[in-house]
């Protein structure tokens, strides 16, 4: 096993990829890797014609995916907008990996990225010595991604401000990246694109122009719809988290996961699953991301300090710190949902216990 914490997603799924290369016959686009049919499989999930099983790395509706491959197929860049937690980040890495075999080309944006972080910086030691040049010029992922004709990603876009996310705007309508310093030009290589992520509930979110808006395709990642659809990303996450940890799954992961999903519907939507009990709802978003970080918390504490089987009380204290954002508001809605229906549900009468002892 590799002393790497997280690998590129392009080496972690490499047989996969190159078992959907070996049989892919469709016509692809400049520079890409696999066809756009071979993508979405990819994405998807499948078999290809020699039985390799290919997993799915989005459980949801296919046309999105397909509108977001189609859109990187063209000149188009690709804006993958939701609220947190709805695998926008994942999606655009196996994108970019499936597409050009590399997803390390990123820019994370934050309120204190600026142009050069976009476009490009220099090596002042060489600037000083030697002046402006090619030599001195320290290239950004969007610089390199240009050159070589791939794909770049910017992550949560909005972060950064409206001032820097508007330096994108000759990039994606000339295709290409002045640079006045050495009276020189970038020009992008066929198959350049760029993905980028972002989401409009947090705070600190700048609004994009309606100039760079218009540059952009937006596709919408909703959270899961169906209850057993988010039951069943959970699950495969976990299982690959687990995976990767070295920690055994227990034998009843997925029926406590159900009820996590339930707790977090319920209070994610302001009332109970059959819609006879109205709820206050938190703060938090409570996405199925969170509901995957509360469920491999608890199989770290069920691994190292449990039997080996989920319980309640190897989840309840990261339910909590999922649940529990203020520590006033939401507390009072989780007490509030706490005797109003998990006390009259017997088969969460051990959450109700536990979280009722953290809390």
């Amino acid at each position: 096993m590799s002393n790497v914490l997280r690998q590129a997603v392009e080496l972690t799924y490499q047989a996969e990829l190159d078992a959907l290369k070996a049989e892919d016959h469709g016509h692809k686009p400049a520079n890409w890797s696999l066809s756009p049919r071979a993508v979405v499989t990819y994405l998807m999930g499948g078999k290809t014609a020699d039985g390799t099983d290919i997993s799915a790395k989005y459980i949801g509706h296919r046309r999105l995916i397909e509108t977001a491959v189609a859109t990187l197929a063209t000149d188009r860049a690709l804006l993958l907008l939701g609220v947190p937690g709805t695998a926008k980040s994942w999606v655009s890495e196996h994108l970019a990996a499936a597409i050009c075999g590399d997803s390390t080309r990123v820019i994370q944006c934050t309120a204190g990225t600026d142009e050069n972080q976009i476009r490009y910086g220099w090596n002042y030691a060489q600037l000083l010595a030697h002046g402006p040049s090619r030599e001195a010029l320290v290239p950004t992922p969007l610089f390199r991604a240009m050159e070589s004709g791939t794909l770049c990603r910017l992550e949560e876009l909005t972060r950064m401000g409206s001032d820097v996310q508007d330096t994108l705007i000759t990039v994606l309508s000339e295709k290409m990246l002045p640079i006045p310093e050495l009276n020189d030009v970038v020009y992008a290589q066929r198959g350049f694109n760029i993905i980028a992520t972002a989401n409009n509930r947090d705070k600190g979110v700048n609004e994009l122009s309606s100039a760079l808006k218009r540059r952009f395709n937006v596709v919408v990642l909703p959270l899961p719809d169906d209850f057993n659809e988010e039951v069943e990303i959970i699950a495969r996450r976990v299982a690959e988290m687990g995976s990767s940890l070295e920690l055994p799954v227990p034998a009843n992961a997925r029926a406590e996961i159900e009820k996590v999903v339930t707790i977090f519907r319920e209070l994610r939507g302001g009332e109970t699953l059959d819609g006879k009990v109205a709820l206050k709802a938190p703060t938090g978003n409570l996405s199925t991301a969170e509901a995957i970080a509360v469920m491999v918390g608890g199989l770290s504490q069920a691994s190292w300090f449990g039997d080996g089987r989920f319980s309640a009380s190897d989840i309840s204290s990261n339910l909590i710190g999922a649940i529990v954002k203020d520590p006033v508001q939401d507390k009072a809605v989780l007490e509030e949902y706490l005797e109003t229906v998990l006390k009259k549900r017997r088969e969460f009468a051990d959450y109700y216990q536990t979280l009722n002892d953290v809390l």
